[in-house]
């Protein structure tokens, strides 16, 4: 390996890595299968490919080509070198409108070649649900179709020439009438023709196998199409010219419900002869939330397209009428349209788990059968799972007969394996029977390459395997996937796991406690890849800064998994590899939400961080900012904000003060407030007795609407009293008795605990919540006890969230965190008839990530529009995420983060626009970045009432 490194190290322009991390990072793609590479080369040009190539020939080293990594049956992953192409080799050459067609490398992302033909009305066909963040390169690899393939066809469809490298190093151009075959590939063909005329099932989507019959005479004998779908087995793609379609100036949706999925894959391919764009299905059982789709047990969303919305909308209305529907919608908004898209979209994350929260794995994830014969296959399946008793979701590509399913196999144990291997027999046979494909878009890779003689026959493998002797003889582009391949049931992912339940701190409530269950739910679908934020989405703002895979929180999570295998990161805990991978995690929280599956890599950075140090000196950042309650409490009980603020001021004493701190120099220490908010508060109120005693005036013992308890939280405490004090006049004016949770009342301090959790001082945050439920025994145990109204998001996130998972055998830590409610919510729920002060401005700002994540921001978008606040806030992170962007290091990636759109969106907005930022993280990120004063919504609320009474 040392002399295989130093040659490719010698010869390639590229990165080479054969460390741990770069190893580690892709020993898995989105399938359940593992392989250790030797290590990984990110070629910036065909001649890096070549040369590395040369090198792994001279040294009997296999080559995997590699995207996104989203390859759900095993093709991805290798022993040998992994050439990552998205790197450097992610480039789109050129784009001829007039010809339709565009010249790409194999590392662009779809979306990236979608932009760039948008302005000129078209498209690529092929959009595969994982389309923001999946490979020309790997979609050719594959022959990705996605959801309008019903319309455009498959990749291979829409191919016009690729430029190869083969193992040996020959240079060719695959196209039509043989262009670019290798030596031996005409003759093989020709000699075989009438089984290639036979042997092959007319599907729209048999993806399974080489596609030697597109070689065919009378198909054109096109190279580039029959090399499609070869997962890498038989050259390197280096280039490649794509084919574009105009793209319909108009779309409208019909969402047709049926009574359940059988009926609706009946129905799909009597949809086709309108001439849909797309004809999708799923049913009830993958499905969150119902809210927003017609009523029914399953659904085909139908696409169609226009010139204009009344055209698009009519086909529409026309494919409903034709349909025998229960229920049926028919939308043309597009934001509209986006949103019951993303359910569809999202489902190859979501249905890896059950309804009741246990595991679901691919495998047998899309399979396809002819149209028509779509819901008498769903039936056999669904009872061919209930002889194994196994559960799976079927949903996918209905009027292309393709079906994708995650089924909660059992691949943990020797019988569970077993029984996987039995049905995965059992199911070839019923695919065939129904005269199907043993894949339909995702390839064969290990998941089914072994099974492909019940489809085709030994014969029509060998044949298969000669193929690929002629294009490799020596067997060294990505061996073990379409010929001669590796047993299902072996390389399993989850074979090198640990058995017994790790010792962790968090409860993980959804993983059973089990933090190698929690690792596991990242199956690889890499949505945290996603190059761009749309909508209110955050995931996973440290990789869009980076754009390395180690910050996304899908390599994150690899890592942890090889941590946990103890092959490749031995250290454990210890392990500096994971550390260093985790540093640039900003513990946003986004992925919480935003990813399919719920993996939640802020939780597990905080486990992490503490068994790594514990016994250890931690980071001097740790103590200053994971430390900040304790010393902003000090200085408030000794008066001593004047001399903080005035050190901090002088420049010497600041630089002293951070370098000792581990905070970056480019930051500048907030001013601690001279009197704290609840100090005011107190004074303020023994001021409004003595006002109302010698006025003679009764204090008011029943509020109006109620009273509620307001938290101090340690950034409006001691940072930020004036947005406590504007929530108290604007809950006060709703009508609401506001009670403070003060330590001259419970004898003890409270605090979240949120800035212990950030830096995974876990036994102190355990310490300081169970003394703030000591303190707050007298707020939640009393039957009907007023809420808790928390004004800094990231603080009440902490109390829903980290307070019940780091103390789940206390049900006071579950009580408190079940009265949490934010500011809007409080206003919401309590007072509903309530009408805020009218602001009417238009609005700009950032959704805290926090609130995003854990607390949602429904409330708050009521709240805004009763007050006349116009405009979205925007998404993505502030990039200060509390201490986050304070540490030492962090500067570049927080600033970086804050111009993906935060910044620009307050550039651009009107000079009238209210800025709003509820989170003290994100007004200091404005503040120090922008000169902007970012305001909490109670803020605005406040200063409006103010001038209504004026």
């Amino acid at each position: 390996m040392a002399d295989l490194q130093a040659e490719l190290t010698r010869t390639v322009r590229g990165e080479v890595g054969f460390d741990v991390t770069s190893r580690a990072l892709t020993t898995m793609d989105a399938s359940n299968y593992r392989r250790v590479p030797l290590g990984v080369v990110a070629p910036r040009d065909a001649d890096d490919v070549a040369a590395t190539l040369a090198a792994c020939r001279a040294h009997g080293v296999p080559v995997v080509a590699r995207g996104g990594g989203t390859s759900i049956a095993g093709q991805a992953t290798g022993t040998g070198v992994v050439l990552d192409f998205t790197r450097h080799m992610n480039g789109l050459l050129s784009l001829d409108p007039a010809s339709r067609t565009a010249v790409v490398q194999p590392g662009l992302v779809l979306d990236r070649l979608q932009q760039a033909a948008a302005p000129h009305g078209l498209r690529f066909g092929p959009d595969p649900s994982t389309h923001s963040r999946c490979t020309l390169g790997g979609m050719i690899g594959n022959n990705a179709c996605g959801s309008h393939s019903v319309a455009w066809g498959t990749t291979a469809d829409n191919v016009s020439e690729l430029s190869v490298l083969t193992a040996r190093g020959d240079s060719l151009r695959p196209g039509r009438d043989w262009a670019g075959a290798p030596s031996g590939l005409r003759p093989l063909v020709e000699g075989e023709l009438a089984r290639l005329r036979t042997g092959f099932p007319d599907l729209p989507r048999r993806i399974s196998g080489y596609a030697l019959d597109a070689l065919l005479p009378e198909k054109g004998a096109d190279v580039a199409r029959s090399f499609c779908g070869s997962e890498g087995t038989l050259g390197i793609l280096t280039e490649a010219v794509v084919r574009l379609v105009e793209a319909p100036r108009a779309r409208a949706l019909a969402v047709l419900a049926y009574a359940d999925e059988s009926a609706a894959a009946e129905a799909a391919a009597g949809l086709l002869v309108h001439g849909p764009l797309t004809v999708e299905g799923m049913a009830a059982d993958l499905v969150r939330s119902t809210a927003d789709l017609p009523r029914g047990g399953a659904w085909l969303f139908v696409e169609t397209g226009g010139d204009t919305a009344a055209e698009a909308h009519a086909r529409a209305e026309m494919i409903v009428r034709a349909a025998d529907v229960v229920d049926s919608l028919v939308v043309t908004d597009p934001a509209a349209q986006r949103a019951l898209w993303r359910i569809r979209e999202d489902a190859s994350g979501t249905a890896t788990r059950m309804p009741d929260g246990s595991e679901a794995w691919p495998g047998w994830e899309d399979c396809a059968v002819p149209p028509a014969r779509l819901g008498a296959y769903l039936r056999d399946f669904r009872g061919l799972l209930g002889t194994y008793d196994l559960r799976g979701t079927p949903y996918g590509h209905f009027g292309d007969g393709c079906i994708h399913v995650r089924i909660d196999f059992d691949l943990l144990t020797k019988p569970g394996v077993a029984r996987f291997r039995r049905f995965s027999e059992d199911l070839a046979e019923l695919v065939v029977a129904h005269g199907g494909s043993l894949s339909g878009e995702h390839g064969d890779g290990q998941a089914r390459a072994e099974l492909l003689p019940k489809m085709y026959g030994d014969e029509m493998v060998t044949l298969f395997e000669r193929a690929k002797g002629v294009w490799d003889p020596d067997d060294l582009l990505n061996p073990g996937m379409l010929v001669r391949p590796a047993p299902l049931d072996t390389n399993l992912r989850f074979a090198v796991l640990p058995r017994e339940p790790v010792d962790v701190v968090f409860g993980y409530p959804s993983d059973g406690g089990d933090f190698a269950a929690a690792v596991r739910r990242c199956v690889g679908v890499a949505k945290c890849r996603t190059t761009e934020v749309s909508g209110p989405s955050v995931m996973c703002p440290s990789f869009r800064a980076t754009g390395e895979e180690a910050h996304s929180t899908r390599g994150r999570a690899r890592l942890l998994h090889e941590m946990l295998a103890g092959e490749l990161v031995t250290d454990g805990w210890r392990s500096t590899e994971v550390r260093d991978a985790l540093d640039l995690c900003l513990s946003c929280k986004g992925c919480r939400t935003d990813c399919p599956v719920g993996v939640d890599m802020a939780t597990y950075k905080a486990e992490f961080l503490h068994h790594h140090y514990e016994g250890r000196r931690r980071p001097a950042a740790h103590y200053a900012m994971g430390w900040l309650p304790r010393w902003l409490r000090l200085v408030a009980r000794t008066r001593m904000a004047w001399l903080v603020n005035s050190l901090a001021s002088v420049w010497p004493l600041a630089a002293m003060a951070k370098r000792l701190g581990g905070i970056a120099t480019e930051r500048r220490i907030p001013r601690v407030a001279g009197v704290t908010f609840t100090r005011a508060w107190r004074r303020e109120a023994r001021a409004a007795t003595r006002r109302s005693a010698r006025a003679g005036v009764e204090y008011e013992e029943t509020p109006s609407r109620g009273r509620v308890h307001l938290w101090p939280d340690t950034f409006t405490e001691h940072l930020s009293p004036s947005v406590g004090h504007a929530a108290v006049r604007v809950l006060e004016a709703a009508g609401l008795g506001v009670l403070p949770v003060l330590p001259a009342v419970t004898g003890k301090q409270v605090c979240c605990g949120l800035t212990y959790v950030s830096t995974g001082q876990l036994d102190r945050a355990r310490e300081v919540m169970r003394r703030t439920l000591d303190a707050m025994g007298m707020y939640v145990d009393i039957e009907g006890a007023p809420p808790v109204v928390v004004l800094e998001p990231s603080c009440a996130a902490a109390l829903r969230t980290d307070l019940p998972e780091l103390l789940p055998d206390d049900p006071r830590a579950a009580r408190l965190a079940a009265s949490v409610l934010t500011f809007a919510e409080a206003l919401e729920r309590l007072a509903p008839d309530w009408t805020p002060p009218r602001v009417d401005r238009p609005t700009v700002g950032q959704t805290h990530c926090h609130q995003h994540a854990v607390l949602g921001d429904t409330a708050d978008r009521r709240l805004r529009s009763a007050a006349g606040l116009d405009g979205e806030l925007s998404g993505g992170c502030c990039g200060l995420a509390g201490n986050f962007g304070f540490e030492k290091g962090h500067y570049e990636v927080s600033a970086t983060c804050a111009e993906e759109q935060l910044l620009p969106s307050v550039r651009k907005a009107p000079k009238d626009a209210v800025v709003l930022a509820d989170g003290f993280s994100c007004r200091t990120q404005l503040e120090q970045l922008a000169g902007v004063r970012g305001r909490h919504l109670a803020e605005v609320l406040a200063e409006a009432l103010e001038a209504e009474a004026r």
